[in-house]
C-alpha cells in the first residue's frame, strides 16, 4: 500500500463516530508518527501457520474489532456457499484470558449470527484443545479461538478450526483468506445483537456440558492407573497454569487421575491479561519458572510443570542431586513420552504394526531414532500442528496406520486424538505418570532421559530466532531467503552438506547433483543435511516477525554433543547472520 493510501486509510478511520474509545486513542497517539501509521495501516493481518495474530491496537495490520469482524465475515461468507445442512451445524468459539478476548469471541458470534450462522460461545475462558475437541463433540463446522498463545501481552490473535478439529490446513484457509480479502469495508460489516440472538436460539452459551466429556477423553491419556495409585502420592510435582486457561481444566483433569500431591503457583493461577510475573508466559523461557522453582524449592518437588496461556504447549523442569531444577526442552519432553508410550504398548502386546508417529520437520531426530527401534514409522510434516491433525485425519479416513503420538519441537505435543491440536492438558497428566514411572525405579525425569541418549546417542538442539520488526522487516526476512536460494550453501561450519531440501520448490537436491520430489506442501523452508550427521534449517516465521535457525546434531557423549552444537550456534552467527 503507498504511503498515500496508507494515510487515506488512516484518515478514514479517524472520521469513524463509534470508533471504541481505546482505539480513538491509539489513533490520535500516532497521530503526528507516520512510521506508526504506516506500521498500523501501511498492510493486513494475515494468516500464517497458526492463524492471525498481531498487537492490540487500531489498524488493518492490529487485532481489533474490526479485524475480527473481518476474519468473521470471510469465514461467514465461505459458510454461505455450503449446503445448508453444512452451514446450520455452526461454530463454536472460546478465548483466553487476554485483553479483549472475550470482547473478539462475542463479536465474531455477532458476525456470524447477522449471516443466520449458530454460534456456540463458551461462558468464560478455557484452553485451546479443549476448543478443538468442543468442534468435534458438538459436530460443528468450524471452531474459533481467540488467543495469542505464548506471546506477551500486548498480542492477541485469531485461530479458526475445521469441522475435524484441526486448525484449518492451507487450501481451505487460503480460500477463507479469499473471502476475507473481498471484505474492503471494515466498518460495514452486519453484527446482530447478542440479546436477540440469544432470543432467536442462534447463540448458545457452553461450559460444563462440554468440560466434563474432554475430562472423561482426557482420563484415557493415562497408561498405567496402577502405577498412579501406587507412586502418584509419593511423587511431588508443582503446576503452573501461567496466568492462564490451565487453571480451569488441568488442576480438575489431574484430581480425576488420582495426582494429588502436587503445588499451584498460587501467584500465576490467577488468570491475567498483564501477565505480571512473567512478561513472556512462555515455558520455553527459563525466567517462566523462576516462582515454580522457588515453590519446588520449599515443597522439596521432583518435577515443574507449566503450560501456557492457552495451554496447548508444556514445559517442564527436573530437580537435580544438587537441589536445583534444570529445564527441559519440547524435543527432550517429547523424546521421553515417546519412549514411555511405545515402551508401555509393547510391554501389554498392543504396539499396532501400523502404528505411526508425526512431527514436524524441524523437530529432533531422536525421536525418529525411538520410533525406528519399536517398529514404528516416522512421518515428517511441516512446522505447524494443523499439518499433524491432516495425517490424522488421512489415517483414518484411509485406515492405514494408526496414530500413537505427534509433537513439534516448540513444546506442544498430543498423545490421543480425540483433540486435534497439540494438547499440554493430555501432556501434563502423561508427563506426571512418567515421572511417576522412574520415581518407582528410584530415578528422575532427567536419569531418563539420560538412559535413552545412552542407547541411542547424545542429541542436541537449538532454536535462534532473529526478529525483523516494521513493514521492512517483511521485505528483509524475503530477501534472506531469496539469497540463501539464489547462492546455495555446499558446506557449513566445516562439513559438507551431502542433502539440500527446499520445502519452497518441493525438491531435494543431493550433493551429486540428482534431485528427488518432496511430497509435502509448499513451504518457505530451508533444510541441509551435513556429513557429520547435523542437519540445519531456516524458515521465516508465520505469525511472527523472525527467521528461525534449527540445528539438531548427534555425538556419542554428552560433552561431545553440547560442544558440537556450540561450535554450530556460533556458526550460525558468524556465517548466517554476519553476511
Amino acid at each position: 500500500m503507498s504511503s498515500t493510501d496508507t494515510k487515506k486509510e488512516y484518515l478514514n478511520w479517524v472520521s469513524q463516530e463509534d470508533m471504541p474509545a481505546e482505539l480513538k486513542i491509539d489513533l490520535a497517539k500516532m497521530r503526528d508518527n507516520p512510521d506508526q501509521i504506516k506500521d498500523a495501516f501501511g498492510s493486513s493481518l494475515s494468516f500464517g501457520t497458526a492463524g492471525m495474530r498481531g498487537t492490540l491496537g487500531a489498524g488493518t495490520n492490529r487485532m481489533n474489532v474490526y479485524t475480527v469482524r473481518q476474519a468473521t465475515e470471510g469465514l461467514a461468507q465461505l459458510m454461505d456457499t455450503l449446503d445448508p445442512k453444512v452451514k446450520n451445524r455452526g461454530v463454536v468459539i472460546s478465548f483466553d484470558p487476554r485483553y479483549n478476548s472475550q470482547l473478539f469471541a462475542h463479536e465474531a458470534a455477532r458476525v456470524l449470527g447477522a449471516h443466520g450462522i449458530k454460534t456456540f460461545v463458551f461462558d468464560d475462558i478455557r484452553p485451546t484443545p479443549e476448543l478443538s475437541f468442543a468442534v468435534r463433540h458438538l459436530h460443528t463446522y468450524a471452531g474459533i479461538m481467540i488467543t495469542a498463545s505464548h506471546n506477551p501481552k500486548q498480542y492477541n490473535g485469531y485461530k479458526i478450526y475445521g469441522e475435524d478439529g484441526g486448525q484449518m490446513p492451507p487450501k481451505e484457509s487460503d480460500l477463507m483468506t479469499t473471502y476475507v480479502r473481498k471484505v474492503d469495508d471494515l466498518f460495514k460489516i452486519p453484527i446482530s445483537e447478542e440479546k436477540d440472538l440469544r432470543n432467536n436460539g442462534l447463540m448458545s452459551i457452553v461450559g460444563e456440558n462440554v468440560d466434563v466429556p474432554y475430562l472423561q477423553a482426557v482420563q484415557t491419556v493415562n497408561v498405567n492407573h496402577d502405577l498412579i495409585n501406587k507412586v502418584g502420592k509419593d511423587l511431588k510435582f508443582v503446576y503452573t497454569p501461567l496466568h492462564g486457561t490451565g487453571k480451569i481444566i488441568a488442576r480438575r483433569a489431574l484430581s480425576d487421575a488420582g495426582f494429588k500431591n502436587y503445588d499451584a503457583v498460587v501467584e500465576q493461577t490467577i488468570a491475567d491479561p498483564e501477565f505480571p510475573t512473567t512478561p513472556f508466559p512462555n515455558p520455553e523461557f527459563p525466567q517462566t519458572f523462576d516462582l515454580a522453582i522457588q515453590l519446588g524449592k520449599k515443597e522439596d518437588a521432583d518435577v515443574l510443570i507449566a503450560t501456557d496461556p492457552d495451554a496447548d504447549r508444556l514445559g517442564a523442569a527436573v530437580r537435580q542431586p544438587d537441589g536445583e531444577y534444570k529445564l527441559m526442552t519440547g524435543n527432550q519432553i517429547a523424546s521421553v513420552l515417546l519412549n514411555y508410550i511405545l515402551q508401555a504398548k509393547k510391554d501389554a502386546g498392543d504396539l499396532p504394526k501400523d502404528g505411526v508417529v508425526v512431527k514436524s520437520i524441524v523437530s529432533t531426530e531422536l525421536a525418529t531414532d525411538i520410533a525406528k527401534n519399536y517398529g514404528v514409522e516416522m512421518k515428517d510434516v511441516l512446522t505447524g500442528f494443523k499439518f499433524i491433525a491432516e495425517q490424522i485425519k488421512n489415517f483414518e479416513q484411509n485406515h492405514d496406520h494408526t496414530f500413537l503420538f505427534g509433537f513439534e519441537e516448540s513444546y506442544g505435543y498430543l498423545i490421543k486424538p480425540f483433540v486435534r491440536d497439540k494438547d499440554a492438558i493430555q501432556s501434563t497428566l502423561l508427563l506426571a505418570e512418567v515421572a511417576a514411572y522412574y520415581k518407582e525405579k528410584g530415578m528422575t525425569l532427567y536419569d531418563g532421559l539420560q538412559e535413552i541418549y545412552k542407547k541411542y546417542g547424545y542429541f542436541r538442539e537449538k532454536t535462534i530466532s532473529k526478529e525483523f520488526d516494521g513493514l521492512e522487516g517483511k521485505s528483509k526476512m524475503a530477501a534472506i531467503m531469496k539469497n540463501f536460494r539464489d547462492h546455495p550453501m555446499t558446506s557449513f561450519n566445516g562439513a559438507k552438506v551431502v542433502k539440500l531440501e527446499d520445502f519452497q520448490t518441493s525438491t531435494t537436491t543431493m550433493a551429486d547433483g540428482s534431485t528427488q520430489k518432496i511430497d509435502l506442501p509448499q513451504s518457505n523452508v530451508l533444510k541441509y543435511w551435513l556429513n557429520d550427521g547435523t542437519w540445519l534449517a531456516i524458515r521465516p516465521s508465520g505469525t511472527e516477525p523472525k527467521i528461525k535457525f534449527y540445528i539438531g546434531v548427534k555425538a556419542d557423549t554428552a560433552e561431545a554433543a553440547d560442544k558440537k552444537l556450540q561450535s554450530y550456534v556460533k556458526a550460525v552467527d558468524d556465517e548466517l547472520l554476519n553476511q
